[in-house]
């Protein structure tokens, strides 16, 4: 693999606007990392041995907000000035994380994650659809891969960081630097070119109405392409959801490892999707979406297929290979979503695939915690299996509306 091929992504940083939003949302990601680690003492420490049906609900709650809002944030992203809902989003998350050090009840710890994620569902799709407007087509994939990279960098070595400022500063007082994460993100963010709106001539389909609530949506479904990414999504995100769930059990109970072989293991995971975000910036340009979509899509589900056979350095291969596959369905996704949607329509189309993203998510967790339970000694054998049926039928009732994407209208 060539070195200009690895590198292209940090070329996009020649742009300083998409710098400064990089540096936003780098900062930001570091946030969650302290958010959920300093979540998780903190659901200890009110729970005691219910904390593990806190931390349950609070990530019930987390993509109930996600599916629920996403629409309603799309729809705002394309009528007001996406900066100021961004600017907007870091500073309430700020001021509400900076009152979880105070919690002394769970339902306190409940309403203020809800918040939280109420407004990072405003804050993700909005930043999303930003992308696409402060860079040009040369730029857009590498740029959407560095982001992608970035985020699978931090989901691994985040938690380690967040955890020795815990160590550091003690469960509740980790919280206030999680704060100020949120406004370091803000402040870079209002450095940003004054206005940054989609030009839409027709206000009527920004009035907030059920219809143009339901335009994103409409306008996944209806776009060939488009649906083929987010149905083939649906397969990915079960083999995801069984990583998620079920290697915990598997290492520790099969293999019969400690802590530090699940984190290693884990680790994997995180570092093929970080690679795979990497090279797909340089391979943008000679592979076809829909191709890097569907071979990112089998990757992740043919790794998990023999993964109960596997000691653990095989689990550590298929990891590696399904974290790639699960970063490829992602970054082809948002592509094919940026190339096929008018800017006047990116905000809701960006809003409705988080909702419907996370959908699957949501359905993928109980399916994977079933098998877990059920099966807890051929759970990745028979889920895999599903996910491939779910790819299969997917391509089957799809690859007939497949086509080249057409580049974005300047």
């Amino acid at each position: 693999m060539p070195v200009a091929t690895l590198l292209a992504p940090f070329q996009t940083l020649r742009n300083p606007v998409f710098a400064r939003l990089y540096a936003a949302q780098t900062i930001s990601l570091f946030g969650d990392a302290l958010t959920w680690v300093g979540l998780a003492l903190l659901a200890y420490e009110l729970g005691g041995a219910e904390s593990a049906g806190v931390l349950a609900f609070a990530l019930t709650l987390r993509v109930t907000a996600f599916v629920v809002l996403s629409p309603l944030a799309g729809l705002l992203a394309d009528r007001f000035n996406r900066k100021i809902i961004m600017v907007t989003a870091d500073a309430v998350r700020m001021m509400v994380i900076a009152l979880l050090p105070f919690v002394t009840q769970v339902w306190q710890v409940y309403a203020l994650m809800f918040t939280v994620n109420a407004f990072t569902a405003f804050f993700t799709p909005t930043f999303q659809a930003t992308l696409p407007a402060v860079t040009t087509d040369e730029e857009l994939a590498p740029a959407l891969s560095l982001a992608s990279a970035t985020q699978e960098l931090l989901g691994v070595l985040g938690p380690g960081l967040a955890g020795g400022v815990a160590v550091l500063l003690g469960a509740r007082d980790i919280f206030f630097v999680d704060a100020v994460s949120f406004l370091l993100s803000g402040v870079l963010i209002l450095t940003l070119p004054a206005r940054l709106r989609a030009e839409n001539e027709n206000q009527d389909e920004q009035r907030i109405t059920v219809p143009n609530l339901l335009v994103g949506t409409r306008r996944l479904w209806s776009d060939g392409p488009m649906r083929y990414a987010l149905l083939l999504e649906l397969g990915a995100a079960v083999s995801g959801a069984l990583i998620l769930v079920n290697t915990v059990g598997d290492v520790k109970g099969r293999l019969g490892l400690g802590d530090a072989a699940y984190g290693w293991v884990m680790a994997a995971f995180g570092i093929g999707a970080t690679a795979a975000a990497l090279l797909a910036g340089g391979l943008a340009k000679r592979v076809a979406h829909a191709t890097f979509l569907l071979a990112g899509a089998l990757l992740t589900t043919l790794a998990v297929l023999p993964a109960n056979y596997a000691r653990l350095g095989g689990l550590l291969a298929l990891w590696l290979l399904a974290g790639a596959g699960q970063n490829a369905v992602n970054l082809a996704t948002q592509t094919i979503i940026a190339e096929q949607t008018p800017e006047e329509y990116q905000g809701r189309v960006y809003g409705a695939h988080f909702a419907w993203s996370h959908l699957w998510w949501a359905f993928a967790y109980p399916l994977a915690g079933w098998l877990g339970t059920r099966f807890p000694t051929h759970s990745f054998w028979w889920g895999g299996l599903l996910g491939l049926l779910l790819l299969a039928g997917s391509w089957l009732f799809t690859w007939q509306a497949m086509r080249p994407s057409e580049p974005r209208k300047p």
